[in-house]
């Protein structure tokens, strides 16, 4: 099995299942998303917001391939590129991190370690750009896939809480010790990152 993760451009944005090409939960404002949503304009936002990332920050999001064909994809960006993470109450994200917004892996693919080789392709991406940590809002109350992992995942895989709430708690992973994770952590990864939206349209938080 031939596996390739390969930075997220927008030449192959399109690789990402539609519902998540056409989602801007993360890129845009609470307001703003919505407004994009109701003209139909969400994709062409997801693009321009990519676009501006990669143009200001660098690399923000890897697709997994398994032999060429894209089984998964992670999207990642410091917080002040991420305008709904203000929207949280645990926020913000701490200065020394960088926001985990979404992830996902076909579930045909999960339990082959494809998780924990993306999480730990992330973190030695972010370690050579001077960060320490990943962060993310889970949500506490999880019941069906959305834009906003679950919580309890999230703790699965080693993040730890740093601001409790009881709907919307921010969980954090040091990059390092996401580095030395053991084989034991797979199948919560791969749990984790097939728990991703099936919907594109905004929620509440």
């Amino acid at each position: 099995m031939g596996r390739r993760l390969v930075p997220l451009t927008l030449d192959n944005l399109s690789e990402l299942p539609s519902r998540c090409r056409a989602c801007v939960f993360w890129e845009l404002d609470p307001v703003s998303g919505e407004a994009a949503v109701k003209a139909g304009r969400s994709e062409p936002e997801k693009e321009a917001w990519i676009s501006a990332v990669l143009l200001e920050w660098g690399s923000c999001g890897r697709v997994v391939h398994v032999d060429d064909v894209p089984v998964g994809f992670v999207l990642y960006a410091p917080p002040a590129y991420v305008p709904r993470s203000t929207a949280f109450p645990t926020s913000p994200v701490s200065v020394d991190a960088v926001q985990l917004m979404t992830a996902w892996i076909n579930p045909g693919y999960q339990g082959q370690g494809l998780g924990r080789v993306m999480v730990q392709t992330v973190a030695k991406d972010l370690l050579r750009r001077g960060f320490r940590a990943i962060e993310a809002f889970g949500d506490a109350r999880w019941k069906a896939p959305a834009c906003v992992l679950p919580a309890d995942h999230l703790l699965a895989v080693g993040f730890k809480t740093v601001r409790p709430h009881p709907t919307s708690p921010r969980l954090r992973l040091e990059l390092r010790t996401a580095l030395s994770w053991k084989e034991d952590v797979e199948m919560a990864l791969d749990r984790l990152l097939g728990a991703v939206q099936k919907d594109p349209a905004l929620r509440p938080l």
